[in-house]
């Protein structure tokens, strides 16, 4: 039996790692993927340390230090958490079951979906959830971005050095992002054509997409834009459905933690995205993993002190 399993492989999940790791306790780190939401992101300009770094550069960072440390680590998707009556845990993945005394959900978020007809038919041929994966694909190309938030400004900006035409296309009013992010925004060499207050009706093609259907809300009248790419910036989805029935959840289906990452079953804890805290950024990621580690170490000390 492990002392700690970790699920997750982004900031908080390789953080807690390392944490856990120089506390020298018998840990396991479970993972769908390598590096979380970071993995998606070309420009990060405010994790310290670094006055610039992409996404992949700091998680090879984040990678390399975990490594120098005794941590397993399996490449599963975790499908199942539960409580023994003994107050340890049963971790299931697609590979195998596991068991610890303590447990950090670190499973981050996942792209929200538009939920329109066409979306999943072209997911992979034009639809896209990630332009610093996919956005050099579109060169010379018009394409759309849907959103109105830090992602969707900044994947417009992106996509804007290599696409002959891009649209942004936001359901609301008014922009969620940050003031310096619309500067650059503004700033473009190259104008992004903004179309604010626009819902999303459908995407269109044959063997890829060649269209995108909005309508102005407010109106019912159709417009059809001509684009070979549409990128996905809506927000995102905690990875929190294997916790179902188990740790309790807010109204967006985030696992609610206290101040220390304690969740309302003793010994089990959520750290990063996952969790209800108000602000989302890497760093806070990364504290929450580190607290995470050191408040379930604090855990196990008590645990064995009253047997």
């Amino acid at each position: 039996m492990y002392e700690l399993i970790i699920i997750g492989g982004g900031p908080a999940g390789m953080t807690a790692a390392v944490y856990a790791a120089r506390k020298q306790m018998k840990a396991l780190m479970v993972m769908k993927e390598f590096g979380g939401q970071p993995m998606w992101t070309m420009d990060i300009e405010n994790y310290m340390g670094y006055q610039f770094v992409t996404g992949p550069e700091l998680m090879a960072k984040f990678d390399e230090q975990v490594q120098k440390f005794p941590i397993d680590i399996k490449y599963e998707e975790v499908t199942a958490l539960a409580v023994l009556p003994d107050g340890s845990f049963t971790v299931t993945s697609d590979g195998g079951e596991y068991q610890a005394k303590t447990v950090i959900v670190a499973s981050g978020k996942r792209p929200r979906r538009l939920e329109v007809p066409g979306e999943l038919e072209f997911t992979g041929r034009g639809v896209s959830y990630c332009a610093t994966c996919d956005g050099p694909l579109f060169a010379g190309k018009a394409v759309a971005v849907i959103g109105g938030g830090n992602s969707a400004l900044q994947a417009a900006i992106e996509v804007s050095k290599v696409a002959a035409k891009v649209y942004l296309i936001s359901l609301m009013n008014d922009y969620k992002a940050d003031p310096i992010i619309i500067e650059k925004l503004k700033a473009l060499q190259q104008p992004v054509t903004e179309l604010i207050g626009y819902t999303t009706k459908a995407v269109k093609g044959s063997q890829a997409v060649e269209k995108l259907v909005i309508v102005k809300n407010g109106d019912s009248n159709e417009i059809e834009l001509a684009v070979q790419g549409v990128f996905v910036e809506i927000g995102l989805m905690p990875n929190s459905e294997y916790c179902e029935g188990l740790l309790a959840f807010n109204e967006d289906r985030e696992v609610i933690a206290d101040c220390r990452t304690r969740t309302n079953i003793p010994g089990l804890f959520a750290a990063g995205d996952v969790n209800n805290g108000p602000d989302k950024q890497i760093v806070i990621a990364a504290g929450d993993g580190a607290k995470a580690a050191l408040v379930a170490y604090e855990y196990l000390l008590h645990r064995r002190r009253a047997d």
